[in-house]
């Protein structure tokens, strides 16, 4: 039996927004899936977020914004994470996001929108098939 490799995932929570439940309440999911997480912590810049992912060798970003901010703060944390050269780092975004912005943010590179009350099973479930290798998951309204 061949065991894979511990999917590492970061959960950040970018600019001002100080609530963090649903940021903790994923990165707990994630770990009772078997993944290791690293949670940044409240108001994160983009370039910590991005030194943070590049320092802990991480496969996954997901950031959490119920700010309203994700317009300006997403790009940037995606052009930070590209600066370091980590293109290949799957960037997940949830949180507040009206649904007018999630093509917009699939098309700037994220890789997957969750809305309030997104099963993290599902969650997980989509990292895993992101990671170990199957086809881009089913949209679901955010």
């Amino acid at each position: 039996m061949t065991s894979r490799r511990k999917i590492r995932v970061l959960i950040a929570k970018p600019g001002l927004d100080g609530h963090d439940r649903g940021a903790k309440i994923v990165a707990r999911a994630l770990r009772d899936a078997g993944m290791e997480v690293i949670y940044t912590g409240l108001r994160q810049t983009p370039e910590m977020i991005a030194e943070a992912a590049l320092q802990e060798d991480v496969d996954v970003v997901g950031l959490s914004i119920l700010s309203g901010a994700h317009m300006t703060l997403v790009p940037q944390v995606l052009q930070a994470l590209r600066e370091r050269g980590l293109d290949d780092v799957l960037v997940l975004v949830g949180g507040i996001i009206p649904p007018q912005d999630v093509p917009k943010l699939r098309a700037m590179g994220v890789y997957k929108v969750y809305g309030p009350g997104a099963p993290t099973a599902q969650i997980a479930a989509d990292i895993e098939a992101a990671v170990y290798g199957s086809a881009q998951p089913e949209e679901s309204p955010a």
